[in-house]
């Protein structure tokens, strides 16, 4: 299957929400709800306005296969409020997902490459990306599979929701 990657925009919330929620359906199925609980995301007004938001304001990018939408990641040249900022210039991975149907089809992986490529053709060195951390640290594995080292653990919110942020030098 070959994967193609395109500049997404806001004609494609319904599509990243569709995949936010195969992914969270995933999870679910798999007894893992400590990442992003058990609503759909587009089902919980505040996840839908964080996915327009991170749209408005950064470069999304949606990876298909035939022409139809399987995975989505959007850049941005900041973390998220419960991240420190760093002292130079950086690109941030937010919101990866893909559609679970498509799961080991590396679509993930390819995004990742991309947001890399994006990055160091902007003239930026630093790629950072934020994930959950709890469980097994299953997700954090995948980011340093994918070329990220773990840096910082952090915490969020009165239930304590582990995270860790990684970067990759590009």
């Amino acid at each position: 299957m070959a994967i193609s990657i395109r500049d997404g925009g806001p004609d494609d919330i319904p599509a990243i929400l569709g995949m936010l929620d195969s992914a969270v359906a995933w999870l679910v199925a798999q007894g893992r709800t400590g990442q992003w609980g058990s609503t759909p995301w587009s089902e919980n007004p505040k996840a839908v306005a964080m996915v327009e938001r991170y749209v408005a304001q950064g470069s999304p990018y949606i990876a298909e296969i035939d022409g139809v939408p399987v995975g989505t990641l959007t850049l941005t040249d900041s973390p998220g409020p419960y991240i420190d900022a760093v002292d130079e210039p950086e690109r941030y991975v937010h919101l990866l997902a893909s559609d679970r149907r498509f799961k080991g089809d590396g679509v993930g992986s390819a995004l990742l490459a991309h947001a890399a490529e994006e990055t160091r053709r902007a003239g930026i060195s630093l790629l950072r990306v934020d994930c959950y951390a709890g469980d097994d640290r299953k997700l954090v594995a995948y980011y340093e599979g994918n070329g990220f080292t773990a840096t910082e653990a952090f915490v969020v919110g009165d239930d304590k929701w582990p995270g860790q942020v990684l970067a990759r030098r590009v």
